[in-house]
């Protein structure tokens, strides 16, 4: 019995831990945090310049999308806010912001790095 306590407290400590992310909480793939969007990982969102105006293309595979992973999205994923999933050239998805597909950059190594915002003027700090 008391094993059982344990165990069902703590997923109530994890699910309250969770519940205190606020984009999370409302199923969002990213947040706003210190103005910016940052994926699940807490590590910063970018987006590219030369993907469509119109939106729901990425135009960042191969070698682009090794340095800029785009953020993933689940294949059976449905839009939620502002955010919506595309599919890649490559059949995977990615999570769209606003029409504009969401990347991380390689060279940000933590939380708060952002590295990658104006990188060859065509990266920017995705925000909300």
């Amino acid at each position: 019995m008391r094993k059982w306590c344990i165990i069902a407290a703590t997923w109530v400590a994890i699910a309250g831990f969770l519940g205190t992310t606020p984009a999370r909480a409302a199923g969002e793939p990213a947040q706003a945090e210190d103005g910016v969007l940052v994926g699940p990982n807490g590590m910063t969102l970018y987006t590219f310049d030369k993907d469509p105006a119109d939106g729901g293309k990425s135009v960042c595979n191969g070698p682009c999308a090794t340095n800029w992973p785009p953020l993933a999205a689940a294949a059976e994923a449905k839009p939620v806010g502002d955010f919506a999933p595309i599919t890649r050239d490559d059949g995977a998805m990615q999570w769209a912001y606003k029409g504009k597909p969401l990347y991380y950059w390689v060279k940000d190594q933590k939380r708060g790095d952002r590295t990658g915002d104006g990188f060859r003027d065509v990266w920017r700090l995705a925000r909300p």
